[in-house]
């Protein structure tokens, strides 16, 4: 429902057009020191308006925390907070208070509740996982200290995508530009692509890909829990998510096991692999390799152009949305990926805490 994680865990409140967005965060451990400034940075990053090709909508997303912290640090009790909303534009969306936009949840929050709050998609809106990054970037501060980095990029932006793997890539050059791409030219073609069909009225999707590293072995549950199942549950819970696949993913359905089998081997006095086609999880628990994934997302589904609906009446009609719209997503989804990547990794090393032999 409004909550996730089963050790640490975010609550999430608020609407795209409400007073604000807020959250509490539940089992985060005490003594960890809050860089602020670091949290801002990930909220920025986000945050609309950030360059042309994003919506305009112009948000200061400063977070601001009510309780669980004490002279800097956390206390070990429920850590609330709350990001104000300021530049609502309720009314582009009148002319949709009787209306179901297309591949919306305007239909089915109506169905499901009877009742459904129309300015900007209330708490369907993608504003909500504003909530979602502060939550990720505390995760992020205490996975640092466990040596573990997560990063996310744009790999594909409708027919463009990168034609290599992440090891391939200085991932660090994601954050160069504006699509979140670590390949420069590439970047580029997609951005040309986005502001293409932007002019059209129209939207694109594309894929984001993951890499958690520094995760050691033992982390994730081994049946119903699995890592895996953990993060495909994080990521599908993202808007305009359709899609997820770890490791090798649906190409290797066209190997043979000779093929793609991930020998052991020992390096630098450890065991390792040869290969890792696993993603870096095996039977549900984490191997020590590199974890990564990729999330497909789909086009956006406003349209600035005409499209065929219905309304609460049961009326065929047309409408025209109108507004400030994303063309894409992918560029301010790449920090929430890595948000609900850190948070699913922090909550698993709290259970292996608390399930593993004694601490080592």
């Amino acid at each position: 429902m409004n909550t996730f994680g089963q050790l640490y865990r975010l609550t999430s409140f608020g609407e795209s057009h409400g007073k604000g967005i807020g959250g509490i965060i539940d089992g985060c451990p005490s003594g960890v020191e809050l860089d602020m400034n670091f949290i801002q940075h990930e909220l920025n990053r986000r945050k609309p308006g950030q360059s042309k090709l994003v919506t305009p909508r112009k948000e200061a997303d400063e977070v601001e925390f009510l309780s669980g912290v004490f002279e800097g640090k956390t206390t070990g009790t429920p850590i609330a907070f709350i990001i104000w909303n300021s530049d609502q534009h309720s009314s582009d969306y009148d002319n949709l208070r009787e209306i179901f936009r297309p591949s919306h949840a305007d239909y089915t929050y109506f169905s499901k509740y009877g009742v459904r709050d129309h300015r900007g998609g209330g708490r369907s809106s993608a504003r909500e996982t504003i909530a979602r990054c502060v939550a990720g970037a505390i995760a992020k501060l205490i996975l640092k200290q466990l040596g573990v980095s997560i990063t996310a990029y744009t790999s594909q932006v409708g027919p463009i995508s990168l034609p290599l793997g992440y090891q391939h890539y200085n991932l660090a050059l994601a954050e160069e530009n504006a699509v979140r791409c670590p390949d420069p030219e590439t970047a580029e073609s997609m951005a040309a692509f986005i502001r293409e069909m932007k002019s059209e009225g129209d939207t694109t999707g594309g894929v984001i890909t993951c890499v958690a590293q520094g995760v050691p072995a033992g982390w994730g549950e081994p049946v119903f829990d699995k890592l895996q199942a953990q993060l495909a549950n994080a990521m599908l819970g993202i808007n305009a998510v359709k899609g997820f696949e770890y490791g090798g993913g649906f190409d290797m359905t066209k190997c043979r096991g000779s093929q793609i089998n991930d020998e052991f081997c020992i390096k630098d006095g450890k065991v390792s692999t040869k290969s890792n086609n696993s993603g870096g999880i095996q039977g549900g628990i984490s191997n020590g390799e590199d974890i990564y994934f990729r999330v497909a997302f789909k086009p956006v589904a406003t349209l600035l152009r005409n499209q065929s609906t219905v309304n609460i009446h049961n009326e065929e009609t047309l409408f025209k949305a109108r507004g400030r719209h994303d063309a894409c997503v992918l560029p301010r989804a790449v920090p929430i990926v890595e948000a609900m990547t850190a948070i699913v990794l922090l909550d698993n090393y709290l259970m292996y805490r608390a399930r593993k032999r004694p601490l080592d």
